[in-house]
């Protein structure tokens, strides 16, 4: 596929990623930062925030300093945080709750693309990566997985967020499966069939 130039496209394109954890959206934000995108996350806010407070990087802290966020901006101030960084060909990855969304609708071009997994699989992947505070067992991990769907509007709300996604990517496959996927959404998306302006 072509890559971006350097050039500002005269239509912005914004490509929010949101699913439950390790399901691979990293991975998708990886592909689009290949062709050019500007990669962004929602949870760079979080830790931001967290080490200005001194709360130490792990997911139980981030999740408690996500939450104070919302509560005392709004449900959709962290999403709020990152507009003022967008280039006009961008990624937001880690969105988890649907008032962030509708402050993305916001910017021309935005499309949600949702991206899941087995919880299997999802499981194997978070054990992989090693990162500190993540569940060590699968009861672990579907009990927080629980957890984090609360129905505070201050809070996570995944299932919630997941369920506004203008597409949605399985990730059960391997890499290059996924990248292939990406590119043939990201290519109708660069023909305006499917971009929401």
């Amino acid at each position: 596929m072509r890559r971006r130039t350097s050039d500002r496209p005269e239509v912005s394109l914004v490509i929010g990623l949101t699913g439950p954890n390790a399901a691979g959206k990293g991975e998708v934000a990886a592909c689009l930062e290949r062709q050019g995108f500007a990669v962004h996350s929602l949870s760079d806010v979080v830790r931001e925030e967290a080490a200005r407070l001194g709360f130490p990087p792990e997911r139980e802290h981030l999740i408690r300093v996500g939450n104070l966020l919302r509560q005392q901006g709004g449900a959709g101030i962290l999403a709020e945080r990152i507009l003022p960084r967008f280039t006009g060909q961008d990624v937001v990855d880690s969105i988890r709750n649907p008032a962030e969304v509708g402050v993305l609708r916001r910017s021309p071009g935005f499309f949600l693309l949702g991206v899941e997994a087995s919880a299997q699989i999802r499981f194997a992947r978070s054990l992989a990566r090693e990162r500190p505070g993540d569940p060590v067992t699968l009861e672990e991990f579907l009990s927080r997985e629980r957890q984090e769907n609360a129905s505070s509007p201050e809070s996570q709300q995944l299932d919630a967020t997941f369920r506004l996604s203008d597409r949605v990517i399985r990730n059960d496959a391997d890499l290059e499966t996924l990248r292939r996927e990406v590119e043939e959404i990201l290519a109708e998306l660069e023909t305006a069939d499917i971009r929401r302006d």
